[in-house]
């Protein structure tokens, strides 16, 4: 079976659990806790897959890493349970997965924008109301990115979709129709 495809049915059943217990929002942040912290430190992530390093040893960097935060007792039994069945190396994979999950559930659109500057407030507006538009959802979660690289203009990404509106596509759009002779002769 594919990664995804078990990091799927255990966000599920994890997600199920936490709904059932009424915690779904403690369990969202604690695996959201560690989504960041593999972000912030790829070697979390190389050591969860290291076939190397034993299910053991890997249960306990994980209850090191959460010693200190408040978690629920479902998210430490599901560690022990995902140590127990030799899946620990997909932990980040479930994470991940569980966070689209919830977002889901909640009906969270999580969207990014990329400009050349910040936004103000009717800019952001405007791009949630678009989001909102397209994707259906209730609520918008905007990531904002700044690239000087763009010249001007933005790109919004939903889901696999993209809006491309920058000055620099623009002027590559320009300069792949200016390449292109018409009247030469092709013979």
């Amino acid at each position: 079976m594919s990664n995804h495809r078990v990091a799927y049915a255990y966000a599920k059943s994890l997600m199920e659990l936490a709904i059932e217990r009424g915690q779904l929002e403690e369990v969202y942040q604690d695996f959201k806790h560690l989504v960041d912290l593999a972000k912030s430190n790829r070697d979390l992530e190389l050591a969860m897959k290291n076939p190397i390093v034993n299910s053991d040893k890997k249960l306990k960097i994980l209850k090191a890493l959460f010693e200190k935060r408040e978690t629920t007792k479902a998210t430490m039994a599901f560690f022990d349970i995902l140590c127990r069945k030799n899946r620990v190396d997909v932990i980040i994979e479930i994470a991940r997965e569980l966070e689209a999950q919830y977002q889901r559930h909640n009906s969270i659109q999580v969207a990014e924008v990329t400009t050349t500057f910040p936004l103000d407030d009717k800019q952001r507006a405007e791009f949630t109301k678009i989001v909102l538009e397209i994707s259906g959802m209730k609520t918008v979660s905007l990531i904002e990115k700044i690239n000087p690289d763009l010249i001007g203009g933005f790109i919004l990404r939903v889901n696999d979709r993209q809006l491309d509106e920058s000055l620099s596509s623009k002027l590559r759009e320009l300069k792949a129709e200016f390449s292109v002779n018409l009247y030469e002769s092709k013979i």
